[in-house]
């Protein structure tokens, strides 16, 4: 996009009528709505030139140059300079971690216990958490967000839009993987009376193929029936779906050593997993892609220290793609205020550090949707597929340009440039 299209910045050409309200599932369908745009990235071949889309009752209707989508008479219409899909955020905790950084509002860990797969992101997400609002702002229209790194298994993630005044208006999938930390930040520490497991990392490992052996136990129990079925157990119950493929392990690790160990205990139960964070994915290319596992990379921007991240760096996105190894990126955890980093801008640095622009919008459309398995719902311009759509008055990963618009499901939900 750079050096190919010179933007005249204008915001929204039409005045908005509609007050910056989120879409909730059981009003009435959203009324027919246009946006035009000079440069339509649709995600699903090359970039549109006054390109149209009309949006009917939340979905996407048509896709197409000017002259190919007429606009029908009376229909609102919402104009930028670039017009993208709504943006996903591959992984995040925020709806469970506030911008006030107070106790009452961080959700996202529990640490008195290793491994809590049973904890549901669904039962913590807060909908009218301002770090969504504040987002949305900027074109995010997905999250995947649930429980942080930081434990061995410390819960659930989920899926929702960024709209929606109560958490069953804004998922799209309650139950999305299940978060497991190997490296260092699976391992509390301590000293004496107050060591806690796990303090290793062959104790970590040994506790996560311990949890899934005793799950494949309990699964056929209570597929056998009769006198031998199990009390219920939803710590199992959770487990014995990741056994049966129907959740995938969202693994954080960082070492080289740790993402072995992770594919390693993949390929023993025959799991999904998706890696996360995955600092040094560039040192294991080759059994990474063998194994088929795609990767949601660490924030461009995340900040390099000792320990497990000091060998991240802005180009392993670019290096990941030479590779054809599939992979989203995310803004992660931030643990001080104002608790968030945006997709937009790590996608950003990626496209200045060997993505060209149509990759680095990718990871975070229809790469982060194929990923998460949502892309027959988001991640691109196509008929049929939810009308989320992010509207910018020039290039979105220029410092200078403004987010001008936000639609999600046919619903103008932001206005205001960001």
């Amino acid at each position: 996009m750079r050096g190919t299209c010179r933007f005249a910045p204008f915001m929204l050409a039409c005045v908005l009528a509609i007050a910056d309200l989120p879409f909730a599932r059981g009003e009435e369908p959203a009324p027919p709505l246009a946006i035009r745009g000079e440069v339509v990235h649709t995600m699903t071949g090359p970039a549109i030139t006054d390109g149209v889309i009309l949006v009917e009752n939340g979905k996407i209707k048509a896709v197409g140059t000017a002259a190919q989508v007429p606009i029908p008479p009376g229909t609102r219409t919402l104009q930028g300079a670039v017009v993208t899909p709504g943006l996903i955020d591959a992984h995040t905790v925020v709806g469970l971690t506030g911008w006030i950084n107070q106790p009452q509002d961080q959700d996202q860990l529990d640490p008195t216990e290793p491994i809590q797969p049973e904890l549901r992101a669904i039962d913590s997400y807060n909908p009218r958490e301002r770090l969504i609002e504040w987002l949305r702002g900027f074109g995010i229209t997905t999250l995947h967000t649930g429980h942080a790194p930081g434990a061995l298994v410390s819960g659930q993630t989920m899926i929702v839009k960024t709209t929606g005044d109560s958490v069953e208006e804004a998922v799209l999938r309650p139950a999305a993987m299940v978060a497991v930390t190997l490296g260092d930040d699976s391992r509390p520490g301590g000293d004496g009376a107050e060591k806690k497991s796990p303090g290793t990392r062959s104790k970590a490992v040994a506790m996560l193929r311990g949890e899934l052996v005793k799950a494949r136990e309990y699964a056929r129990r209570r597929s056998a029936g009769g006198d031998e079925q199990p009390d219920r157990d939803l710590r199992r119950e959770v487990f014995a779906d990741v056994l049966a493929q129907k959740l995938p392990l969202l693994v954080t690790v960082n070492r080289a050593t740790d993402i072995d160990a992770a594919l390693r205990v993949a390929a023993e139960f025959d799991l999904r997993i998706v890696l996360d964070s995955a600092g040094e994915a560039y040192l294991c290319l080759e059994r990474i892609k063998a194994a088929g596992v795609p990767v949601i990379l660490h924030p461009s921007m995340r900040r390099a220290g000792m320990g497990e991240t000091e060998n991240i760096s802005f180009e392993t996105a670019a290096t990941l793609r030479d590779a054809g190894i599939p992979f989203a990126l995310q803004s992660g955890y931030e643990g001080y205020v104002p608790k968030t980093r945006v997709a937009l801008f790590e996608a950003a640095i990626a496209a200045a550090n060997g993505l060209t622009t149509e990759q680095a919008l990718a990871s975070i459309t229809v790469d982060a949707a194929k990923i998460l398995g949502i892309d027959d719902r988001v991640g691109a311009l196509r008929p049929g597929l939810d009308g989320d759509i992010a509207i910018f008055d020039g290039d979105p990963f220029e410092y200078t340009t403004h987010c001008a618009g936000v639609v999600i499901d046919g619903r103008v939900v932001s206005d205001a440039p960001r």
